[in-house]
């Protein structure tokens, strides 16, 4: 299956970045503006997302999104990724480390760790989208991207965001489910023992100081397996930070990629 890719930049030093569910390659615009020169960013669109064809619904979706990641990580590259971008940017540094020179991720949602290292955590997530799974449950697509977005869009009121554009996450809800099995229960075996021990390449990891508690929990059990690994917080940032504050998000990731 083919898909989208765009890259921002012209510099020497290659970058392959991930973005989060419901954007699309654009989202880096702003980051990429922000980081300046010397870096060419590569990046694709997600199935049923962006100009890339939509998802079949067959077959395991974090390992399609994985493999079109695999075709693009042609070359040692600084690897960074948002959110289910996040998770695909280490499920690839996990599986191609030669390839990755630098880890990136920010807002992980590794909830399959935090659910391995505090249970309570995931369940007090369990009970704030509780009407998301009712609205999917139901098949009503545009109230599951308006719950969805309350819990992990920009802040925007609902009724403030374009038609267009909630007609778009709608479109793509289904996705969310299909990440499913990956995030929250690790289906992709990164919570095997040993299976990050083969990443040996600076780490960052960041998250928003506004953001779920979950993912602080998450940075917090990927800290405990990847012990190279920086942890960065942005305070008053949330889940969308790569959008709503791409020069700060950038100013961490050039000083971080400086320095690997």
């Amino acid at each position: 299956m083919d898909y989208h890719s765009r890259r921002y930049g012209t510099g020497p030093r290659q970058v392959l970045a991930v973005h989060c569910t419901l954007a699309h390659s654009g989202a880096w615009r702003g980051m990429a503006d922000a980081l300046g020169d010397g870096l060419t960013i590569n990046a694709y669109d997600m199935p049923s997302h962006g100009k890339s064809p939509d998802w079949n619904g067959k077959g395991d979706l974090h390992d399609l999104v994985t493999a079109w990641g695999h075709d693009m990580l042609s070359e040692p590259m600084d690897l960074i990724g948002h959110s289910f971008g996040a998770m695909v940017a280490l499920r690839l540094a996990a599986e191609a480390p030669e390839r990755v020179r630098s880890l990136t991720l920010i807002e992980p949602v590794a909830f399959a760790f935090v659910a391995a290292d505090d249970p309570a955590k995931v369940e007090e997530y369990r009970l704030r989208n509780l009407d998301f799974d009712a609205a999917m449950k139901a098949g009503d697509k545009m109230q599951a991207a308006r719950s969805f977005n309350r819990g992990w869009g920009n802040g925007t009121p609902w009724d403030e965001i374009p038609q267009q554009t909630r007609q778009y996450m709608a479109d793509r809800i289904d996705f969310v489910a299909g990440s499913a099995p990956a995030v929250q229960r690790d289906s992709i075996g990164l919570l095997k023992p040993g299976a990050l021990d083969v990443i040996k390449c600076p780490v960052l990891l960041m998250e928003g100081g506004d953001s779920d508690g979950t993912i602080a929990a998450a940075n917090t059990a990927l800290m405990r397996r990847i012990p190279q690994a920086q942890r960065v917080v942005l305070k008053g940032a949330g889940h969308m930070a790569p959008i709503t504050h791409p020069k700060r998000v950038a100013d961490e990731v050039r000083r971080f990629l400086d320095a690997a």
